[in-house]
């Protein structure tokens, strides 16, 4: 009877706004204080019933009521909260991914001012995982938050990721990406790969059957950032085409760089996709 009244609530209380159904934000928190429910919880019945939380209603046309629902419903993992990892965080919250696990081990520095969007003069020095998952309960309250003062590696990878649907690579250096991968390819989790370096950048989409982009003893741990640095604008375009990929993933929409890396030159407007070839090649 209780979630009966609920879903009752909820349809008196919806209003059609450009022909969805929509709940505002302030009668979602209501019932969930109302029936002891957390927000999340309230918008997953919501959409369950073809109402759409009404932070969300831009989404709708392009990944519908049922993508919603699914984002919502999804555990999404970034490993690096710096640079990427910030501007990628703040977006996943934003569309609405139910559940972010956060993992970085280090503190803000005054050289990540210039690009990395939780970075302040206020909190150099705090963890990044820390300030990531603060930012994201003031943008969607509705968003659980896991964050790991850590770095990932052989043997905590598994524990740190298992139950996510998608693993977004936010990492700086290509020793920890080989490791990243070989744990998402254990688990059998697409794994989103970006990196950066400055008007220069790559995102790739990798599934358990494709060959690591970091295979031998010849690939170097660092790119071309340690001569060019990061530039502001750069992250933020590569962390918006793997938030991208990894909404199509979540939500079931076409499969996109699936098994392709993307490479782009900024300075010239330059784009070149190249093909990831598979382990049975």
């Amino acid at each position: 009877m209780l979630s009966i009244n609920l879903v009752d609530i909820l349809h008196r209380e919806s209003e059609v706004i450009s022909g969805i159904k929509t709940i505002p934000f302030a009668i979602c928190c209501k019932i969930a204080s109302d029936f002891g429910l957390k927000s999340r919880e309230v918008e997953i019945i919501a959409l369950k019933n073809d109402i759409c939380p009404s932070r969300y209603q831009r989404n709708i046309g392009t990944i519908g009521i049922a993508g919603q629902l699914k984002l919502l419903s999804s555990r999404a993992a970034v490993v690096g909260c710096g640079g990427l990892g910030g501007w990628i965080i703040e977006m996943l919250a934003r569309a609405g991914v139910g559940e972010i696990v956060m993992i970085d081990r280090d503190v803000f520095n005054e050289d990540n001012l210039n690009r990395q969007l939780f970075s302040t003069e206020a909190n150099i020095g705090k963890p990044k995982s820390l300030a990531a998952a603060e930012r994201v309960t003031v943008v969607n309250s509705a968003v659980d938050t896991i964050a790991h003062i850590i770095s990932l590696d052989e043997k905590n990878g598994r524990e740190l990721l298992e139950g996510s649907s998608v693993v977004i690579d936010a990492l700086d250096n290509n020793k920890s990406r080989r490791i990243l991968f070989e744990v998402c390819r254990n688990l059998g989790v697409p794994f989103i790969h970006g990196a950066i370096g400055g008007m220069f950048g790559q995102i790739g989409v990798l599934y358990p059957g494709d060959r690591s982009l970091w295979e031998g003893d010849d690939v170097p741990d660092k790119g071309i950032e340690t001569e060019k640095g990061n530039t502001p604008f750069t992250p933020t375009f590569v962390a918006s085409l793997e938030v991208s990929e990894a909404i199509k993933i979540l939500s079931s929409l076409e499969k996109g760089l699936k098994g392709e890396l993307l490479w782009f030159d900024l300075t010239n407007i330059e784009l070149q996709r190249i093909k990831i070839s598979r382990l049975d090649d």
